[in-house]
């Protein structure tokens, strides 16, 4: 019998990329996949491998907005009226969100048609979608043992299986980490982050300009930058004497996490849980307007681990930095250990575990 499974994800790539990984877990196992999401993502997400893709009606609204939570409820329930016309014409076996408002109105549609669903949970932090319809779905996965901000029974029956990652990156989970050698070149990686990453590419050209001459000179910079900042970043390396890459985007992002010694950026899940599948030691920034903190709790999971350290926004400056940097990049022998621990928690095979629920689920094994 044809097996067809709805993906519901959007919004940003922490919620595409585990939604991909999943959909290829399953495709592996003979199943057809069918992405839902806003009008938006259903458009240009060209390398998806759906067999169709459904636009819906969907909108998300700011807390403390009574008419803006009104308008989105109505395109939400607009959206669940479009995804049930489509689910009797293609009769998923099981719909599973990756939370972000775009995910809202497929899972909405198949709670009211008592469809098999799934929702899978990226943060240590439950998001605002996942929490209002988690206690309405057959099955609740999440990426971290934590799960703060979930009804209590939800979490009591939450699966942990980890973080679905990009199979580039689930590629290099075995791949050990050689520390830097003495007198030898120290290659970091700077991710940037869509929120915030101004912060990143400004203060940490900075940060390592301002560090002794002997180990600056040693050093070899990968940084993604906005476009708008990466003139200055190139300025800062050069005046610095330091050999620096920058580009918005780093396509083989995991051949570069893979050589990198360490890595610096922001802690979303799916750059917590990549750092940790690739075993690279991380120094963390936690975006500080993140919604209930889920970047400060998903970096937290790593650092209490061992795996990273964590920069929190309200007392980075130029010279704590700096001085982080310097403690670190003498001490091979800790980053190594940092690297044993981020792999050490870390869930490489997160898109099977995710596939086995969402299969357990749909056979109404749950």
């Amino acid at each position: 019998m044809r097996k067809v499974a709805v993906v519901a994800a959007g919004g940003t790539g922490g919620h595409l990329f585990p939604a991909q990984a999943l959909a290829e877990a399953l495709i592996a196992r003979g199943w057809t996949i069918v992405l839902a999401s806003d009008e938006r993502v259903a458009g240009f997400a060209q390398d998806f491998p759906a067999e169709r893709k459904i636009g819906l009606s969907a909108a998300t609204y700011r807390p403390g907005d009574p008419i803006g939570m009104l308008r989105a409820g109505i395109a939400v329930m607009r959206g669940a009226a479009q995804a049930r016309a489509a689910y009797r014409e293609i009769g998923p076996n099981v719909v599973v969100g990756f939370g972000g408002y775009p995910s809202a109105p497929a899972l909405v549609a198949a709670i009211m048609d008592r469809r098999p669903t799934v929702i899978h949970e990226q943060n240590a932090v439950m998001g605002r979608a996942n929490r209002m319809l988690a206690s309405h779905v057959t099955t609740v996965a999440c990426a971290f043992p934590t799960l703060l901000k979930a009804p209590a029974k939800v979490a009591g029956r939450a699966v942990v299986v980890g973080n679905p990652v990009r199979p580039a990156i689930r590629a290099i989970a075995d791949v050990p980490y050689d520390p830097p050698v003495a007198g030898g070149p120290i290659r970091i990686l700077i991710t940037g982050g869509s929120q915030g990453a101004r912060l990143l590419s400004e203060l940490v050209p900075e940060a390592i300009a301002a560090l002794p001459e002997a180990l600056r000179g040693r050093i070899l910079i990968q940084q993604q930058t906005r476009p708008e900042s990466m003139e200055i970043a190139r300025r800062c390396y050069r005046n610095a004497m330091v050999e620096a890459e920058i580009a918005p985007f780093f396509r083989d992002m995991a051949g570069r996490l893979s050589a990198a010694h360490l890595v610096i950026g922001r802690s979303g899940a799916g750059s917590v849980c990549e750092f940790a599948v690739a075993g690279r030691p991380a120094i963390l920034v936690p975006l500080a307007i993140a919604i209930d903190d889920d970047q400060g709790q998903n970096a937290k999971l790593l650092a209490d681990a061992g795996g990273a350290e964590i920069c929190r926004e309200s007392q980075l400056t130029v010279d704590s930095l700096s001085g982080a940097l310097e403690k670190l990049l003498n001490n091979p022998a800790r980053l190594a250990r940092m690297a044993a621990a981020a792999r050490a928690v870390a869930i490489p095979d997160a898109a099977e575990r995710l596939a086995d629920v969402v299969e357990r689920t749909a056979a109404g094994r749950v």
